[in-house]
């Protein structure tokens, strides 16, 4: 069984095209899609527009993303290691190779997570279309070097799948794709990358919500040196320069390209300023697409 579980926030078309992303695929038997929102009109719009028995809706109570995912881990795992729970999100559409492909590297007993390949829907030839593609190529050169030599990393929230009962709970302040491939790591199974299937992914357009995204993004990963200080850390601003310094250089085709790069390498290093800065005057981690900064220019249908 595979439980594919879809948070969003009030973007009810663009969740219902995430839905039928993997209706279209061929779902195992008994498996089921919940739609997790704090907003109970999304799941009449979806019920309105989707016949399908496969897919219920789950009211998030509103205390944040990790706590509706800790409530619904805790309620609805059947307890089986051979059944997945996969996690994605309302914002972003799947492959259609996605059900096929984590299914069949789950059947490797050492494998606890498994994360996909995220590939930005954004034009290239603008300036953040440019910084997202450059981005994501080195997250995919990355986790292909750690996954091949069977080290630990973390996983990308946009898609990213676990066994069911290994764990029920995680802490809520952090991201979830940092924090549950580590607790899997603890108990001995390892993340597998899965290049092969990809999440669509529209990034923010503009500096206010590139800024808030990125921001709150380091914010969450540096809780982890209180939470889990033994956790290999594989996003950190050194990691970001030995990994991405010349790997991006070599990504610029032009004059125009090599400014934009310049800019991402000043902008790259005034964000994590601004979240250490941010963290010091007491401004923590929260689930920011709750309502503390949304990303209004990553929606892509609402």
């Amino acid at each position: 069984m595979i439980h594919i579980v879809i948070t969003s926030y009030k973007e009810p078309k663009s969740t219902l095209k995430a839905v039928q992303t993997f209706l279209s695929q061929k779902l195992p038997k008994n498996s089921k899609i919940t739609v997790v929102d704090p907003f109970p009109e999304v799941g009449t719009f979806l019920k309105k527009n989707l016949k399908s028995k496969k897919v219920d809706f789950f009211l998030d109570p509103g205390e944040g993303k990790a706590y509706a995912l800790n409530l619904l881990m805790q309620e609805q795992s059947t307890g089986n290691k051979e059944d997945i729970f996969l996690f994605t999100d309302g914002d972003v559409y799947v492959s259609d190779n996605t059900i096929e492909e984590i299914t069949k590297a789950f059947q490797n007993p050492e494998i606890g997570c498994i994360t996909a390949k995220p590939v930005a829907i954004d034009n290239p030839n603008t300036k953040y279309g440019f910084w997202a593609h450059t981005a994501f190529k080195g997250i995919d050169r990355v986790r292909k070097h750690l996954s091949k030599n069977k080290k630990f990393f973390e996983c990308s929230g946009y898609l990213f799948a676990i066994r069911q009962g290994v764990i029920y709970d995680f802490p809520h302040k952090t991201s979830e794709d940092s924090i549950i491939p580590y607790l899997f790591w603890k108990k001995g199974y390892r993340t597998a990358y899965i290049p092969s299937t990809e999440v669509y992914v529209k990034n923010p357009d503009n500096w206010k919500d590139w800024l808030a995204q990125k921001v709150r993004n380091i914010k969450g990963h540096e809780n982890l040196n209180k939470i889990a200080p033994d956790m290999p850390r594989t996003k950190s601003l050194f990691n970001e320069i030995w990994w991405g310094g010349l790997f991006s250089l070599r990504q610029v085709k032009n004059l125009k390209q090599l400014n934009w790069l310049a800019q991402l390498y000043l902008a790259r290093l005034y964000l994590y300023y601004k979240a250490f800065k941010e963290m010091k005057m007491g401004q923590k981690y929260g689930d920011a697409w709750r309502g503390e900064a949304i990303t209004e220019s990553t929606k892509t249908l609402d």
